[in-house]
């Protein structure tokens, strides 16, 4: 019964930080284009790891 506390706590935590999270984006100033360009290359890096082996 504890560890279903536990997950729920966590989970009301998760949920407040990604809505104070999306707050702040809606406010802020983003370079939205480097911003998904950067994680674009970060994914393709783990992606092309995956494939090749290699890295």
């Amino acid at each position: 019964m504890i560890r279903f506390v536990v997950i729920a706590l966590v989970a009301l935590l998760f949920w407040a930080l990604l809505v104070t999270l999306i707050r702040y984006l809606k406010g802020a100033s983003v370079d939205w284009t480097g911003l998904t360009a950067a994680v674009a290359f970060v994914v393709l890096a783990f992606y092309l790891r995956h494939v090749t082996g290699m890295g």
